[in-house]
């Protein structure tokens, strides 16, 4: 017992110092990029302000795609996420999760905004941001596959509309351009926005509308 009790405690300290690395590293990129741009920072400026060696940098994170890909995971799906996705647990109303799905991109871009709006401002035209929010885009229209499967299959998809074409339609108003336009460059608040995402998605994809 002694021995299991001794090997625990070992394993648990051996990820507390992993994460506190990673959070260092992380922490030092986000820094970086956010001040001088993702394609002029250096893993050797990121290990250098981290307090780490370049291999741990590479360790932990990779590349700097990699580091960017963790940074925009953890913002994206921080706690507002967490908050907006566990909304749809037990719901089975196929249109009710339709209209859901606003509260959630309603989350994903106000963490966001929150946590690396200097970053992508810095970095606005870096080939290794547009890689990573490719790498969204993707994961984000297979998220929501599942809800628009539901809604053909109940019956209640708008009339004239194929899978493909909801698919579609979903995704690009959730998207983050049509965020960015309506609350940053319109000024609407992130209700109105909310409230007006609900609305078209329901009018647009189901027989609710």
């Amino acid at each position: 017992m002694a021995r299991f009790v001794k090997r625990s405690y070992q394993s648990a300290s051996r990820d507390a110092s992993a994460d506190r690395t990673r959070t260092k590293v992380l922490e030092a990129g986000k820094y970086l990029f956010s001040r001088k741009g993702i394609d002029v920072t250096t893993i050797a400026q990121i290990a250098e302000r981290a307090g780490v060696s370049q291999a741990t940098v590479y360790a932990t994170v990779k590349s700097k795609l990699g580091l960017l890909q963790a940074l925009m995971h953890d913002a994206i799906f921080g706690p507002r996420f967490q908050r907006a996705q566990e909304k749809l647990i037990g719901v089975e109303d196929p249109v009710e999760q339709i209209a859901l799905t606003a509260h959630i991109a309603r989350a994903i871009y106000e963490e966001e905004s929150s946590a690396l709006s200097l970053l992508m401002k810095a970095s606005a035209f870096s080939p290794e941001l547009r890689k990573s929010q490719h790498a969204f885009e993707t994961l984000r229209r297979d998220m929501q596959r599942g809800r628009i499967d539901a809604l053909f299959e109940s019956g209640r998809a708008k009339t004239g509309l194929d899978r493909d074409t909801a698919g579609t339609i979903l995704w690009m108003f959730t998207g983050r351009d049509v965020y960015h336009k309506l609350v940053h460059e319109s000024g609407w608040s992130p209700d109105k926005y909310q409230d007006w995402l609900e609305q078209t998605l329901l009018a647009t994809l189901t027989d609710a509308g």
